[in-house]
């Protein structure tokens, strides 16, 4: 079955019904991932499928941890047999490694889903999620880091985390960025 089918069918059974606005976050997400295509060659539909499926583990009969990263990598790698690198993608989306720290799962995620050794289509995943509101439209780094940061307290984990993550998050949207200017010269 084509890659892209199968993440959109999935996330879908996953997400559409009990979490409709994730559902629409991740859509958006995959549409921004769609319009890299250009920069990303072979790697395209890779980053659409990590880009639908990203938030997956926030879907209720999945968070086991309650860590969306590791609950929906854990999904994927046991239940449906996704690509390893996939599966990193997912476990590791938006320097999830520092948001596992700060919930003292660093050391469990590293050691079940390494970060995958491609830093280009880790910067675009990311830009691809930062650049998406929780309605699945287009919005700036700027933007999203202020909407999350007023969802959770600032000293929450997610709060912290996102503190902590800023300047890593808005550094690889910029590389993205960059990447997208040179390639339409």
């Amino acid at each position: 079955m084509d890659l892209t089918i199968w993440a959109r069918d999935l996330a879908g059974s996953l997400l559409a019904e009990p979490l409709p606005r994730r559902w629409a976050h991740s859509q958006g997400v995959a549409a921004r991932a769609q319009s890299l295509a250009g920069i990303l060659g072979d790697d395209a539909e890779l980053l659409w499928a990590a880009a639908m499926l990203h938030d997956i583990g926030y879907t209720p009969s999945l968070a086991t941890t309650g860590f969306h990263p590791l609950d929906g990598a854990r999904y994927l790698r046991d239940r449906s047999a996704a690509d390893e690198r996939l599966v990193q993608l997912v476990a590791n989306h938006s320097y999830a490694l520092l948001e596992a720290e700060e919930r003292g799962l660093r050391e469990e995620l590293e050691a079940e889903f390494p970060i995958l050794d491609h830093a280009e289509l880790v910067d675009a995943l990311v830009y691809c999620d930062m650049t998406t509101a929780p309605d699945g439209t287009p919005t700036t780094v700027d933007a999203r880091l202020a909407e999350i940061l007023t969802r959770y307290d600032r000293d929450s984990i997610v709060g912290r985390f996102i503190r902590r993550a800023d300047e890593d998050l808005r550094a690889a949207v910029r590389r993205v960025e960059a990447r997208l200017i040179l390639a339409e010269r």
